[in-house]
């Protein structure tokens, strides 16, 4: 599973908002029904995750991480 757990962690270490991801910068705005499906560790697409990483100036490690599933 892929968790976003970093992406929060990242986001208080740059004191960012879901705002700040919503309305920082006019050509890489987040919508409010995908920051709801990063909440629920829901599948995003990688222009998504590409986008998180330019407006949060970070690498894609410090976005997401993949948990192994318990069998």
């Amino acid at each position: 599973m892929i968790s976003y757990t970093p992406l929060w962690e990242t986001m208080k270490k740059r004191n960012a908002t879901t705002y700040t991801l919503r309305n920082k910068y006019e050509s890489y705005n987040i919508s409010s029904s995908t920051i709801r499906r990063l909440k629920k560790n829901q599948s995003v697409s990688t222009n998504t995750l590409d986008v998180l990483c330019k407006i949060l100036d970070c690498a894609i490690q410090d976005i997401l991480v993949y948990v192994a599933d318990e069998e």
